[in-house]
């Protein structure tokens, strides 16, 4: 426990989609005196995403979808390419991301390999994202893919060569953060 902090009160403000709590506290600052503060946090569960490459064609697959948040703040068509990612319904990460993939893209993997864990909002939000990568082959494919329509998710998965992943990195085509988070990782330890 941290004893820099004190005196926590819990009110919840919302459980429409997810959770959102307010959290009134005592800090005890670095310079020494106790502070109160009060913070926001939204608890959406925990999340994974994967990094799909394909090593024979030289290609990466990605999703494209419509996200409100991002329209509100001035993306105009509200459209984002993302990796596959989902939030965990069990402590194993591993096979919800495996069920994520064959949801979202219409593989089936055997392997993922886990590189790393970030929280990708730390300031508000709870969840610590676990990232994958895995390579993929046309074998693989077993449906049309597209996500779980009873969680209305509406899907359009794409193939891009590797040379083309790398210039939309650079001249910041890609907004997603966990997605230029999978890419620069798969860029570094040439995976592309």
């Amino acid at each position: 426990m941290n004893s820099r902090i004190k005196d926590i009160r819990e009110e919840i403000l919302s459980k429409a989609w997810y959770t959102l709590k307010r959290y009134t506290y005592q800090w005890k600052t670095f310079k020494g005196p106790w502070q109160e503060q009060s913070r926001e946090v939204y608890d959406r569960g925990n999340g994974a995403a994967v990094l799909m490459y394909n090593s024979n064609t030289k290609k990466v697959l990605l999703i494209k979808q419509f996200r409100m948040p991002t329209w509100v703040n001035g993306n105009k068509n509200g459209l984002l390419l993302e990796t596959p990612a989902g939030v965990l319904d069990s402590n194993d990460p591993e096979a919800c991301m495996k069920r994520e993939i064959e949801e979202e893209t219409g593989y089936r993997v055997q392997h993922i390999t886990p590189v790393f864990q970030t929280y990708m909002s730390p300031g508000a939000v709870t969840e610590i994202l676990h990232f994958f990568t895995c390579d993929y082959s046309k074998a693989t494919k077993v449906a049309t893919g597209g996500g779980n329509e009873h969680e209305t998710e509406d899907l359009f998965v794409e193939e891009y060569p590797f040379k083309e992943i790398r210039t939309m990195v650079n001249e910041g085509a890609i907004k997603d953060a966990k997605t230029l988070l999978l890419l620069q990782h798969g860029m570094l330890n040439g995976l592309i």
